[in-house]
């Protein structure tokens, strides 16, 4: 099932738009146990009065929960700079926090700007200089974000500065001319995932709907609460929360009537969403003299929905949360056992949060990247675009004799994934349980055998299988492993119009990987259709996977009359089979 199901087509990209570093204790499904901030309301300041040397102020967050302040001086304004219509400010900041990391940085987008006169809000930092740390800051105008983000644009990765921008830049600032010509990109919001290992994440990375960019950060408490998110305070938005927690943090721009506005440039870029915001904490600021300077932070439990994703911000809300995807593993071994679940509040993160979710829990219990079996039970529930209530459910047995916890975290996710962008398709839960031994014994497919005149005969190129027209073709296959060996029966009917005809009998061990037969082929090509993939192709497919421990038995018939395949599933066993054996069946 994992091979066709691996070829739907990939997720949104979020490894460059989600995320710069999430960390977090185990979150509440419930907001967390504050009252909202009373927001601030701050009135905009027209960007048509903006001017080049006027005086600035900001707010951001280096460490802790509380806002600090910088300040800084209007350079120019680069007309279309974000987007047609969209203007972007450029001026240079200053703060003892920027002067040690030796710029702005990763996790500062979002940071409130005001007219250092009157205090009305100008907009957001948001961009920085795309060769290096800098000072230098692209401000994304209030004008723009505060009508709820309703623009529909796409979000530009790099702005050109231009020659006379650049040259502005220079005179006003240490930046050379040279290097401020190199652009102004969005700060950098690469995926954070907490829960995985790095050496995990790295690994992952070949399957589908795993973010090629994300990279592994710890957990820790908290102390930030809803009351934190204030304007220049830090904000998260996650795709995801609990054991595993992916998203990144920002800073908020300006709040009001139990409203946010935050980042001053998209994460996803989805339009609307369904992400959970937070509360967080900042731990420090890590100078990169290579890229941007980045925060360092752990969040909190849920405080609200991040309701808008746009090309000037984000906006979230703080009445209720989203509706989430829970995600849970059960995994025993010997005394260990632990159950592990995370929420998922973004419906196409769903593959990617279930397998961080099966891989971080296999690390806990199994802590080791060692081989065995695992038994295992997995189910899907959720509702058709009907509203029809639907659930997959499949058993299996996985050996492996270099990491177990990869070979048994793969199937689930990758039928996940192939739902979970369905039209009108839900996924409410997705459960796993599993229990582990350290046995690596797998049995082959070692012979397969005909009973002729009351004696087993083994079959091979120079042996075919010989059966008569009307006849019963009876089988055993023989496996073999080294704790023994287990003989498996089955017999087939052969039709009388098969006579003189020649065929094929396959023995397949569930985890060989291949079938054979034209019935291969044919699912091979009607995967390859992905757009015509339906919810009644996956339960059908789930019903029909062969289990590693099981043995698929296929005679064919081909002739001028016959064109006949016909197959059995036999077992399940004690351990799972392997390998595969072939040989002719001559109709008599």
């Amino acid at each position: 099932m994992s091979r066709p199901l691996a070829r739907r087509r990939a997720l949104v990209a979020l490894a460059s738009s989600v995320g710069l570093l999430a960390g977090t204790t185990a979150l509440t499904s419930s907001p967390a146990g504050s009252a909202p901030p009373a927001g601030d309301c701050t009135p905009a300041f027209p960007l048509a009065e903006v001017t080049a040397g006027q005086t600035v102020e900001g707010l951001t967050v280096d460490s802790g929960v509380t806002p600090e302040p910088f300040t800084g001086d209007v350079i120019g304004v680069l007309d279309d700079g974000i987007a047609a219509g969209v203007d972007m400010i450029i001026m240079e900041l200053d703060s003892p926090a920027i002067q040690a990391a030796g710029g702005i940085w990763q996790g500062m987008s979002g940071s409130p700007v005001y007219d250092s006169g009157d205090g009305r809000l100008i907009g957001a930092v948001a961009y920085g200089l795309s060769y290096g740390p800098s000072p230098i800051a692209g401000i994304t105008p209030i004008e723009d974000m505060d009508d709820y983000l309703a623009t529909a644009a796409r979000a530009p990765r790099r702005v050109d500065i231009g020659r006379s921008m650049a040259q502005h830049i220079a005179k006003a600032s240490d930046v050379s001319a040279r290097d401020a010509a190199q652009g102004a990109r969005q700060l950098p919001m690469p995926l954070g995932v907490s829960g995985v290992s790095a050496r995990r994440l790295a690994a992952a990375k070949s399957r589908p709907y795993v973010t090629k960019g994300a990279y592994a950060v710890g957990r820790a408490s908290s102390v930030a609460v809803p009351t934190d998110i204030v304007a220049g305070g830090n904000i998260a938005a996650t795709l995801a929360y609990g054991d595993v927690t992916a998203g990144g943090i920002g800073t908020a721009t300006t709040v009001c009537d139990g409203r946010v506005v935050a980042f001053g440039h998209p994460m996803a870029f989805t339009g609307p969403a369904t992400m959970s915001m937070h509360p967080a904490e900042a731990l420090y600021v890590q100078p990169d003299s290579l890229g941007s300077p980045f925060k360092v932070a752990n969040i909190s439990a849920p405080a609200g929905t991040i309701t808008d994703d746009r090309l000037t911000g984000i906006t979230g809300s703080f009445d209720e949360l989203p509706d989430t995807t829970t995600v849970t593993s059960n995994l025993t071994m010997g005394s260990r056992s632990r159950t592990g679940s995370t929420q998922v509040s973004v419906p196409t993160a769903a593959a990617e949060m279930t397998f961080y979710q099966l891989v971080g829990n296999h690390d806990r219990v199994v802590d080791g990247n060692s081989g065995g079996t695992e038994t295992q039970t997995w189910s899907i529930k959720g509702t058709d675009a009907t509203g029809k209530a639907f659930t997959l459910a499949h058993s299996d047995r996985i050996t492996s004799r270099s990491d177990l916890t990869f070979e048994a975290s793969m199937t689930l996710p990758d039928v996940v994934y192939a739902l979970s962008d369905l039209p009108g398709v839900t996924i409410d839960s997705i459960t796993a349980d599993g229990v582990v031994t350290s046995s690596t014994s797998t049995y082959r497919v070692a012979a397969v055998q005909q009973l002729r005149a009351g004696k087993w005969v083994s079959l091979n190129r120079k042996n075919p299988a010989q059966v008569r027209a009307g006849g019963t073709l009876r089988l055993r296959t023989v496996l073999t492993s080294p704790t023994g060996q287990k003989l498996v029966p089955t017999s087939f009917k052969v039709p009388k119009r098969a006579k003189s005809t020649r065929g094929y009998l396959s023995m397949s061990g569930g985890s060989s990987g291949y079938y054979g037969g034209e019935d291969y082929a044919e699912e091979e090509e009607f995967y390859e259709e992905e757009a015509e993939l339906t919810l009644a192709d996956i339960v059908k497919a789930v019903k029909e996977l062969v289990r590693n421990d099981e043995l698929r038995a296929s005679v064919t018939f081909q002739g001028r009359r016959i064109n006949l395949e016909r197959t059995h599933v036999l077992g399940p066993v004690d351990q799972v089979v392997k390998g595969q054996r072939t040989v002719r069946v001559v109709v008599r």
